[in-house]
């Protein structure tokens, strides 16, 4: 596995890349901003790329952007973005046009290498990979016209059965 490294905090990039290294895992570039990333992706046609979603210069969405970017220019390329603040909304971006071979999760979860490393392999895989705690954010919230509260009993029981066959 090929993998693009982008994190303008050099200490979390290197960490990163020391995880990744440790694992077998060759990292082909790292970067400090989205331009850099981009650039890296054309150059070394990796198999993942590991984004920071705030990046330089305005440390909003950059990482975010070109992650957007890269999934429209490089179907093949996988993207797993980290961030450091739970923010749902980042998530459901990301998932809307290609959600497959993405994955979002929380920075404090990449310093296990075993986390990152099934992570990177499973969208490797063609997978999408959400941290628990933004699923549990994103599905605690009530729609004000939630559809599913108009189901019967045994309407639930068969939207059970069939979330279960999915798997």
């Amino acid at each position: 596995m090929r993998v693009v490294v982008a994190d303008d905090a050099m200490l979390t990039r290197e960490g990163i890349v020391h995880l990744l290294t440790d694992a077998g895992i060759d990292v082909v570039a790292q970067t400090d901003d989205a331009e850099g990333l981009l650039r890296e992706v054309r150059r070394c046609e990796p198999d993942v790329v590991v984004v920071d979603i705030k990046m330089p210069p305005t440390h909003t969405d950059e990482g975010l952007v070109a992650a957007e970017r890269i999934r429209d220019e490089h179907p093949d390329v996988a993207v797993l973005v980290l961030s450091q603040y739970l923010e749902p909304s980042y998530a459901m971006r990301l998932l809307e046009g290609h959600p497959e071979k993405v994955g979002y999760l929380l920075k404090e979860r990449v310093f296990s290498a075993a986390v990152l490393v099934d992570a990177l392999r499973r969208v490797c895989d063609g997978e999408t990979v959400v941290d628990p705690t933004i699923v549990s954010r994103l599905f605690g919230r009530h729609r004000a016209n939630d559809p599913l509260t108009t189901l019967s009993p045994r309407e639930h029981e068969v939207l059970a059965v069939l979330s279960f066959l999915r798997r």
